[in-house]
């Protein structure tokens, strides 16, 4: 089976994040339309902002930022391009880490700094209420209760909808579940890389919204000759896609979202969302390893 001309991120069904917050399923990760390293500004801004642009085109309402990726900028170009929101736009950002220089990522979970994310990020995304804010990673040296126990106060301020997380264990999930409700956990996941099989497990058991980050990795998968090779051929579509419409099917909490800063590629990725594969080939995908 193909994907239809029409491209359209619908198609790859909904979720609701928290039971009552809708997303559809393939949503964009809007660490690309950053400089190298997620550091500065774009190469092309324009381009990034042709691609934001693009998004409610394609019916894609669920954009992941974070306020580190810049830092600052995808906040600050999301609500630069797209601010007025269209209805229903859903934009989901994270805290907690700070910046050194390029891909440097200095984990920082004093409730103080994180009080000010959420505030500047509201800020800079122009928005009341957050509607998903993810702590981006728990920070060791200081207290999970005293990380969460701030965003739980700023939640019953108001000034946050739903709380998440990222790069977690199930044992880390449980501890945070004793402090707050968890809605979504964003861990690496991909073909490639299942690592986080546990957790996913856990999370499609308790209707957690699992966002796999880094979903477009197939590596030595994607090899000419390969399983992912043949199948993708086949069904005249990309690995990229084949390998997003495993991730669709792999779990109804599974909310991929694959990030690029060109429109090319963002209207490739979509594609993905009609692509459906038979039993045989996602049996055959999931059966292979990196």
């Amino acid at each position: 089976m193909t994907h239809t001309d029409e491209i359209n991120a619908a198609t790859s069904g909904t979720f609701r994040i928290g039971g009552d917050l809708e997303v559809v399923r393939l949503g964009f990760g809007a660490m690309r339309i950053t400089g190298p390293g997620i550091w500065g500004d774009p190469e092309d801004p324009e381009e990034a902002r042709r691609v934001l642009r693009r998004l409610p085109e394609l019916g894609i309402n669920f954009i992941d930022t974070a306020d580190s990726y810049g830092p600052f900028v995808s906040e600050q170009l999301i609500a630069d391009t797209l601010f007025p929101y269209p209805r229903g736009m859903v934009i989901a950002t994270k805290g907690g880490l700070t910046r050194s220089g390029p891909n440097a990522w200095p984990p920082l979970g004093r409730p103080e700094y994180l009080r000010q994310c959420v505030e500047m990020s509201l800020r800079r995304l122009r928005l009341e209420r957050i509607d998903l804010y993810q702590l981006h990673r728990i920070d060791p040296k200081v207290p999970l209760e005293e990380q969460l126990g701030v965003l739980r106060d700023m939640q019953q301020e108001g000034k946050i909808r739903h709380i998440g997380l990222s790069e977690v264990s199930v044992e880390q999930i449980e501890a945070a579940r004793q402090l707050v409700q968890v809605t979504t956990v964003q861990n690496l996941y991909n073909l490639e890389n299942r690592r986080s099989e546990a957790v996913l497990a856990y999370c499609e058991r308790e209707g957690i919204g699992f966002i796999p980050w880094y979903p477009l990795a197939t590596g030595k998968l994607a090899q000419p000759g390969g399983a992912l090779d043949a199948i993708a051929q086949r069904l005249a579509a990309t690995p990229s896609q084949v390998a997003l419409a495993w991730l669709l099917r792999r779990s109804p909490v599974m909310l991929p979202i694959p990030g690029t800063s060109r429109v090319r590629h963002l209207e490739e990725n979509t594609r993905a969302a009609s692509l459906r594969l038979s039993t045989e080939d996602y049996e055959a995908l999931s059966a292979l390893s990196g």
